[in-house]
């Protein structure tokens, strides 16, 4: 493959937390001075290879004028939609006007804000002559249960080959862009970039990150990630 195509980020940001609660979606909370919006987008502008960033925002987002990034000149808002999935699609499509197919697209959370550096530069230089692409992850080191509807443990399973899928997920814009819209054909919502690229029979390589690069989702995590924030500061 090509080493000479251009990288770029896609980050969705239409969602509303629904397990955060409260009326302003969570990629909106404040961490420190900021939003993690704007943490989750500083991460990535800060990487000189990333030639700029599409974020998919709901319609009507009241919020995003607030924020820092909605005036970085790398950064391209577009209208997302009701999935993670369709709201990745709409990105492509807007970068599909000024990238090429073969150029990498990296897809980060809106919710992840604190993400390494470092695990970007390792994800660039492993995948970027990698033929699939690849995703930033952890291999699983707690004993995983495996429940039933009424909570009750009916088996224990095996965490040798088990690992928690993070982001940036990395590939190349053709190849995602193509899969998504064959799983969205099917009826496949797919949680996530990965997925949609093994139902397309690719084989994505897994990267290993950093554990701080926690997802806010309940209201305790903001906390932790303030701590991984200034913990990474000093």
């Amino acid at each position: 493959m090509s080493t000479d195509a251009r990288f770029w980020g896609v980050i969705p940001a239409a969602g509303i937390g629904r397990r955060m609660g409260g009326a302003v979606p969570k990629q909106y909370l404040l961490l420190g001075d900021r939003s993690i919006l704007d943490h989750s987008l500083e991460r990535l502008l800060d990487c000189p290879l990333v030639q700029g960033i599409c974020v998919a925002l709901a319609e009507a987002d009241g919020w995003w004028p607030t924020c820092r990034g909605a005036v970085a000149s790398r950064v391209f808002p577009v209208t997302g939609g009701a999935e993670r999935a369709h709201s990745v699609l709409n990105a492509l499509g807007y970068l599909e006007q000024i990238a090429a197919p073969s150029d990498w697209v990296l897809v980060h959370d809106a919710v992840r804000p604190c993400l390494r550096r470092s695990d970007i530069d390792k994800l660039i230089a492993l995948l970027k002559d990698h033929p699939v692409g690849g995703i930033l992850g952890v291999p699983v080191l707690d004993t995983v249960k495996q429940a039933d509807l009424a909570g009750t443990v009916i088996a224990t399973v095996p965490r040798e080959r088990l690992w928690r899928a993070f982001t940036p997920q990395m590939f190349r814009l053709g190849p995602l862009k193509s899969a998504l819209e064959g799983a969205m054909d099917r009826g496949d919502l797919v949680t996530d970039e990965a997925s949609a690229m093994e139902l397309a029979g690719y084989a994505p390589k897994l990267v290993e990150g950093q554990t701080d690069n926690i997802k806010i989702t309940r209201p305790d995590d903001l906390a932790l990630a303030a701590f991984y924030l200034h913990q990474q500061r000093t």
